[in-house]
């Protein structure tokens, strides 16, 4: 297949200020400014305009504003650009240890400081109640057993008491609550502590909406059989996995077996993709570790989730919104880069590319599903199917490997089924790029749409009405 076009690296770009924090100076994303000079060949008539949390209405998007509970990044850095980026909710993890440092004294000051930081930008906060706390005995680690907070009278007691306050201080805020993070391989004890968890969250707040966390499939079985021994199965709302995989297109299959044996216990459960991303380098823990990373293929992967997750429907939370500093290494799976003394360094590519995606796919876009198509190209192409106003809407790309460096695209011929048009136009979604198409290169007949030496790559694409794509009125940085 022919390749239409290479990358090129642009001049200088003007250096970021963090708001309210210092910032390293002069440095800037060449990654980002290489992106920016890359595209198809294609006549660019704009750039695709982006929105605050506070001009949309509503979406399912999530950032993720983790570990905050444990100080691996500073909230004041990067809060102004959750609203920015236009996620309508957030994910927060509630930070026991941090709140008792004493026994039966809370201290919700930090908290108060991210919960309504958010709320301010019209960003809705969904907490994560965790982890253990050393005064009762349990630990404030990732993946730290849960046998001495469940067969712990005290520290159950305590708990109980702790989720009990956080619950009435924030319900005003904060609706949906998601018990515990990752507690793989320990089933039986997290469902006695689902159980009682939930059960006092709802006699708290009726409406609250429970997620049960991320779990390995055995463990999903005992909480459910838990949960249906003790008729209790209307307690959990959402059932969070977090599906770090280095093809991002590959977990699917795993989705649709997951909510046919969900669907067997409750007709109204459903999934959450509750935490995910990647690294943009090279890293050897933590998820997708041993595999090497770029802020190119960060970019690109970021989107194929997104993009996956959005045509199926599924509530979906990008990790993570800054780079975290770990006590044994600076995690990279930010959103904006930053280094070790947790100042904003720069956007990276996914930011942007993120961006595009929460401005554009808001609720009012609806799914329609992956879409049948015909193409000749000897890799497997993607085409994710939406609709808004009426009008047809498709993500294109490749699907088959894991998202690459490479800053190039194959012209393809590709009929989409089921989609018509009548003046589309092409979106190159990390840039934010919006192209024309000319007459000659397509034809909507039948119900369907033939494409002509299309450019595809293997990041997410759209093809969209132009009449529905708002175009930035400053395409000026």
């Amino acid at each position: 297949m022919k390749k239409i076009m290479t990358a090129v690296v642009a001049g200088l770009s003007a250096c970021f200020i963090a708001m309210g924090e210092p910032v390293a100076k002069g440095h800037r994303s060449v990654t980002w400014e290489t992106f920016k000079a890359s595209g198809p060949a294609l006549n660019q008539i704009g750039w695709l305009a982006t929105r605050p949390a506070k001009d949309i209405a509503s979406s399912d998007w999530s950032i993720g504003c983790e570990t905050l509970d444990r100080d691996y990044a500073k909230f004041s850095v990067y809060k102004d650009y959750v609203g920015e980026l236009g996620a309508k909710h957030a994910r927060l993890q509630s930070g026991w240890a941090k709140t008792e440092k004493e026994k039966g004294k809370y201290d919700f000051a930090w908290l108060d400081y991210h919960v309504n930081g958010l709320t301010r930008q019209s960003v809705k906060p969904w907490v994560c109640l965790c982890y253990g706390n050393p005064i009762y005995g349990s630990t404030i680690n990732l993946g730290s057993g849960l046998a001495p907070l469940v067969h712990s009278e005290e520290a159950m007691a305590a708990w109980l008491k702790y989720v009990a306050t956080v619950v009435t201080r924030y319900k005003a805020s904060v609706n949906e609550w998601e018990i515990w993070n990752e507690p793989f391989g320990q089933g039986k004890d997290y469902s006695v502590l689902v159980l009682k968890t939930a059960g006092l969250i709802k006699k708290i707040q009726p409406d609250a909406v429970i997620l049960v966390t991320a779990i390995t499939d055995v463990d999903r079985k005992d909480v459910l059989e838990a949960l249906k021994a003790a008729n209790a199965l209307d307690l959990v709302d959402y059932w969070a996995y977090h599906p770090y995989v280095t093809n991002p297109d590959t977990s699917y299959k795993w989705v649709e077996a997951s909510q046919k044996e969900l669907a067997a216990y409750s007709p109204k459960y459903k999934l959450y993709q509750g935490e995910v991303g990647c690294p943009s380098i090279l890293e050897w823990t933590h998820a997708l570790a041993f595999y090497p990373w770029t802020e190119y293929s960060q970019a690109k992967w970021d989107l194929r989730r997104m993009a996956g997750d959005r045509v199926r429907g599924i509530p979906s939370n990008v990790f993570t919104m800054i780079d975290l500093k770990y006590t044994n290494m600076q995690q990279s799976f930010g959103l904006i880069r930053s280094n070790l003394l947790l100042q904003f360094i720069y956007k990276r590519p996914s930011f942007h590319g993120v961006q595009h995606m929460m401005s554009f796919f808001d609720s009012a876009v609806k799914p329609v599903g992956v879409l049948a198509c015909e193409t000749a190209s000897p890799r497997k192409i993607t085409v994710a199917g939406f609709e808004k106003a009426g009008t047809s809407v498709a993500l294109v790309w490749y699907g088959d490997k894991v998202p690459s460096d490479e800053l190039a695209w194959d012209k393809v011929d590709l009929t989409i089924k089921g989609v018509m048009f009548k003046d589309p136009v092409f979106v190159e979604m990390i840039t934010g790029k919006v192209f024309g198409l000319a007459p000659s290169s397509w034809k909507s007949v039948d119900g369907n749409t033939a494409f002509t030496q299309l450019p595809v790559w293997d990041s997410p694409m759209m093809l969209a009405e132009r009449a529905q794509v708002e175009l930035r009125k400053d395409a000026n940085e």
